[in-house]
Parts: structure tokens; sequence; C-alpha cells
């Protein structure tokens, strides 16, 4: 018998050689009759395959076969199954029933799941179940083809093998947001990588491509259905060129995030009545804060606009200040005064205190953020520390041989280990290439950035590697210029962020629970439009959260908020506070504009490089400041960055339900 195939479809070869070769050779047969179609209404097919059959009964001689086409149109692919005109296998099988079991274009975002059975003895065939539950027949593949629609359908869309079917693989797993947004952080137009049952993949066009106002047409004659009608619905704004492109994949979600919603409504629901930390508001009679606002950039309608609730949060101005003015970097001289005769830092709250207002002096980083980090301890002497740099050394040393002794013979054999090294090669090539200190070909810094990552899939073997790890590790080399060094400082680093990519996502939704009850207390109107917009699950904030802004500022202001947020002055989830922060900036503009998810999450990436890292965080200490022990009590025990705890309940039975 015929076992199960319970690994990636990448490593299949037919599946790397339609990779390369798509399925062109699939539709050469059939150009001629449908490049005049494609180049009229610009869609292109990708996968054509005659042959596939549906039975409507369940004796095998009663059949319609037809031909099933994967269909792209702009942004969207669209599925269509056609049976055959005049070609009847059985006089039984009625035109009627050939009408009725026709697929028309159907686009991939309303697919859940489909499911592939290959049996012992006979054809293989694939059962495609629909967001609603609803499934279509079995389509039986008679001469081949399953593994190539698969490729397809994985080169252009989200697609990932499930956890509980090895033969299940997921479309639109936005169950899964932590792998939607991992997956936001590639580049467009890169090939998939075998990544496990934990990674999706996603492929798709630049947003040049997106921005063009698609004409209007039939893209299958057959199938009587005009597909432009979907992408209609799904035109973008204005493509800016200079942007990174890594960050405006993640913009590609807009175009699916009815079905996101659908299926994600259960996971933040507004039963907070009586929820973790139930907040009582405050109000005075102070004018409202007056925070200025910024254009939009993600479209070029003018919106109409709806009337804004004032500011629900004002601040009693005696009794506390609106954040303090930032104060130049540490030097050399003033961060002497800090330590002792042996290199003890004597007072670690003043220490912290100055860093969060001032930051610290970039040749000075390399010796201030060990301690920051929790590398160093800061009653720890300089012949301690020395100590510990040459044990932490050998100790490196050891585990970075681990993987590198394993043989091509081994790594055959070694699929967990491939999928990882794969995963973080195409990855590293990617990261931070616009800095000089990763610029170039064979640039040695890069390797350094795989071979860090890769000792710590092995020091850390359960979580291994996820996308956005990068991401946090390149600013520490670029200080730290030391492999081992940096090694720890992000082992360091990762035990407070290592939840945020837990395959449970249980960090992650602990801080974006967070983030919606700091809204809640700290801003009343914004957290009703975002509940009546069916925004509450906060998905908007997911790159800020997981990979801590760093999409979201040029590298040098990354580096100055990342010092600051590592001293956990004055709280130690101040990141929350800058998300509120951000939100709150523009409140009279996603609620004036009556902002849905769609357009929040457009308009959230495109404030990237254009946030005033400096008027954030003041904004952020004094939401801080004020939201005082009614904030604490909205974050949940071991959010992250607070060190993981055990048997602790992060939410309360009722709204876990609702999470979960």
């Amino acid at each position: 018998m015929q076992e199960p195939e319970l690994h990636d479809l990448s490593d299949d070869a037919d599946y790397a050689a339609s990779l390369q070769h798509g399925s062109a050779s699939m539709m050469r047969s059939d150009s001629g009759k449908h490049s005049s179609s494609s180049e009229h209404d610009g869609a292109e097919v990708v996968f054509l395959k005659d042959n596939v059959t549906i039975h409507p009964t369940q004796f095998a001689s009663e059949r319609i076969s037809g031909r099933l086409r994967l269909i792209k149109h702009g942004s969207s692919l669209f599925m269509t199954w056609i049976p055959y005109n005049g070609q009847n296998s059985n006089a039984r099988v009625s035109e009627k029933d050939r009408n009725l079991y026709t697929i028309r274009p159907v686009p991939l975002t309303e697919v859940r799941s489909i499911r592939r059975h290959t049996p012992a003895l006979g054809w293989q065939y694939i059962i495609i179940v629909l967001a609603t539950g609803l499934a279509f027949p079995p389509l039986y593949f008679y001469n081949g083809g399953v593994k190539e629609f698969l490729a397809t359908i994985k080169q252009h869309f989200f697609l990932v093998r499930s956890a509980e079917d090895a033969n299940v693989f997921l479309v639109n797993d936005f169950q899964n947001p932590l792998q939607r947004t991992l997956s936001s952080l590639e580049l467009p137009r890169v090939l998939s990588v075998a990544s496990g049952q934990s990674t999706s993949v996603s492929v798709g066009e630049t947003f040049s491509d997106q921005n063009q106002e698609r004409p209007s047409g039939d893209v299958n004659q057959e199938g009587n259905i005009s597909i432009s009608q979907y992408s209609e619905r799904q035109r973008q704004g204005v493509h800016d060129p200079a942007r990174d492109l890594s960050i405006q994949v993640l913009e590609k979600f807009s175009l699916v995030t009815k079905f996101a919603r659908e299926t994600t409504s259960q996971l933040f629901r507004d039963n907070h009545s009586n929820g973790y930390g139930a907040i009582e508001r405050r109000s005075n009679n102070q004018p409202p804060i007056d925070y200025p606002q910024k254009a939009s950039h993600h479209s070029n309608r003018v919106p109409e606009k709806s009337p804004v609730p004032p500011d629900s949060l004002e601040f009693d101005k005696v009794s506390m200040e609106w954040g303090n003015p930032r104060q130049p970097p540490l030097g050399s001289d003033e961060w002497e005064t800090f330590m002792d005769s042996e290199g003890r830092i004597v007072n670690s709250e003043a220490f912290r205190k100055r860093i969060f207002y001032g930051g610290v002096e970039h040749k000075l980083r390399k010796e201030v953020w060990p301690f920051l980090l929790g590398y160093h301890a800061y009653d720890s002497t300089d012949a301690e520390r020395e100590y510990l740099r040459a044990v932490k050394k050998s100790e490196f040393e050891t585990v970075k041989k681990q993987w590198q002794s394993i043989s091509p013979e081994q790594a055959k054999r070694f699929t967990k280990f491939r999928e990882r090294k794969g995963l973080i090669e195409k990855d590293v090539v990617r990261t931070d290439r616009s800095l000089s200190y990763y610029d170039g070909d064979d640039n040695p810094n890069v390797n350094l950035l795989r071979d860090i990552l890769l000792t710590y899939s092995f020091y850390n073997f359960d979580l291994g590697y996820c996308q956005g790890m990068s991401d946090l590790l390149s600013p520490i080399l670029y200080v730290m210029e030391d492999e081992s060094e940096s090694f720890w400082c992000f082992v360091s680093l990762m035990e407070r962020l290592g939840p945020n990519f837990n395959r449970d996502q249980s960090g992650m939704h602990s801080q974006l629970f967070a983030i919606m009850k700091l809204v809640e207390l700290l801003d009343a109107p914004l957290h009703n439009h975002f509940t009546q917009k069916d925004c509450l699950n906060y998905f908007f904030c997911f790159r800020w959260v997981l990979i801590q802004f760093k999409r979201e500022f040029e590298f040098d202001k990354t580096m100055r908020l990342w010092e600051l947020l590592w001293t956990h002055y004055p709280a130690e989830h101040l990141h929350l506070y800058v998300s509120v922060a951000i939100l709150k900036r523009h409140r009279s503009k996603i609620i004036g504009e009556q902002m849905d998810f769609d357009t929040l999450l457009k308009f959230i990436n495109e404030l990237s490089s254009h946030i005033d890292l400096d008027a954030v965080v003041r904004d952020a200490e004094a939401l801080c400041i004020f939201a005082g022990e009614n904030g604490a009590a909205s974050i949940p025990p071991g959010t992250p960055p607070s060190l993981p705890v055990d048997d602790v309940l992060l939410y309360p039975q009722q709204e876990l339900d609702d999470i979960l």
C-alpha cells in the first residue's frame, strides 16, 4: 500500500521542476485559444489540466470530464473547472448534470482548504472546501497533475500543510496570523522554500501591477462569468517604488481581508465587560490632547468625513507632565560615572532612565547593549564579564560545530535541518542589504548572520528559526561586530521575544489583546470605532509587535527605539503604549474616514518611515504614566517582553474561549 506523503511539496523533484517550467508545457496546446482573451482581460492562465473528472454517482463509468484552470487576474487567483462540450462518457449523464457541476471562476480567497487523496489503487483526487464549509465534488486527475496544481497555488498564494493532517493544505490560513505576517516579510517574486508545516509562502506581483485599473471582460467564455468584478473591489492606491518592497508585501493582505475577518471573528470578541483587568474610566474638564495629523498616502480619492468624537483622554496637567524632552545620547565620560572602580554599574535604575531619555552614542552601544539585553548583569565586574565572554565563546563554538559537522549525506536524511537552513539562507540575503555593512555579493557579514541564526536554531531547537528573526539579529550584529557576542545578545533578546514566534502564537495574542485593552482604556471612541468595523483582532499592529517596529523606522532610529525599550522604563511593556500612541496620533483620520480593516491595514503599512519617533515616545511615556495601575492590569502576566511565566492563565476563561 502506498504510504501518505508526509514531506513538503518542495522536497518533490517534480515540484521543483514545476517551479522552473511552471505550467507552460500544459498551456502550449491551448495557448492560441487563450492568448487573445488574456491580453484583452489582463488575465493569465497559470495552470491548465485536461481530463480532470467528476463522478456524479458511485459508478466509475458515469463521469464528466473537463478542463481545470487556475487564472491569475491582477493580484487575484481564480479556479475554474469546465466540462467538455459534446463529450459524454455515458448517456445517462445529462446536460443538466454537466451544468450543475460546472465550477465557474472561484477566487482562492474563498477557499479554506484542499484535501489530497492518494488511494492505494485508483487515481489521485482532491476535494476543495470553501470558507463557508461547503465542498466541491472530488476532482479526479486521471493523468496526474495534483502536485503541479498545488505547486502553482503555492507560487501565487498562501498555502500551508495542516499540522493535523499531512494531506490537507490550508489556503489563506488567516487563523494563523503569525505565518501570514511572517510571509509578508518576504520580497515579491521569491521562489518558495521548504519550510515545514508552519511556514506559509507568498509569491506575488509587484504593487505597480496591482495599482493599474483592470479592464472588465470575460476571461473564460466557457465559464460565462467575469473575473474582473472581483478585481474591481481590490484596487490599490498609488505605489511609491522607492519604498522597501518587503514592507509593501503585507499590503497584499488587504485584498483578502474579508475572508480574514470571517475566519478570525472568534479571535477577539467584544465580550469584555467582565474581562481581564476591568477598566474604570477617568475624566475631568481639561481640554483633550490635540494630536497632529498626517496626510493620507494610501489613496488619491477624498473620502467622506464623519464626525470625530473628542478624545476621552484628558490629562491633569498639575499632577503629571506631558512627556519629558529628549536628551543628548550617553557619551563615554558620562558612561564612566555610572561605574565603580571594578566596573559595576552602581545605580542601574538611574542608568536605564538616562538611556531612556537620551539613548547611547553609537560607539558605546557595543558596551551598553549587553547590559540592556540582560547578557551582562549590572552588578558584574570587568573581570567577571571578561571571563564570561571566554566561556560563552567556547560554548558558542560547540553549538556551531553541531550543524557544521552535518555531512551532505546526513543532511539528505535531516529534513528539519534542510528546511531551516534553506529558509535562513534566503532570508539573510534580503535583510538590511541597503546598509553598507550588509551590502554586496559574498558579504562576510551576511554569512555571519546565517551562521548565527543556524547556530541559534540548534541552541533552541524547539523554537528553531522563523522569518523575522533575521530582522531582530541584524542590528545586534551591526553593533557588536563579534559573532559569539552577537549570538549571546540575541539569545538574551529571544528569551523575552521568543514567544512572538511560538506556533500557538500565545505571545502575539497576549500583546494584541493588551493593545486592545489599552485603547479601550485610553481612547473609548477609537475603541468603539474598531468594534464597529470588526477590527478588534488588531492584526494591523502585528508587524509592529512582531519585530519591534523594525520596518516602521530607519535603521538608526530603530536602534534608538530598541535601546530605550530595553531599559524597561517607565514600564516593561512600553512598546504596547508606543502602538497606542501611533494609533491615537491618527485617530481623527481613522475615525473621520470610517476606515474598515482593509483600509486601516493599508494606511498603517504606509505610515512606515513617516512616524516621528521622538514625539511618539513622549506620547507613549505620558500614556503609560496616565494609565497607571489600570494600564498594568490590562496586560496579561507573562506578556512579552516579560520573561515567561508558568502555570498562569493569561486571560480570564471567558475571553480565553473567545480568543482561542
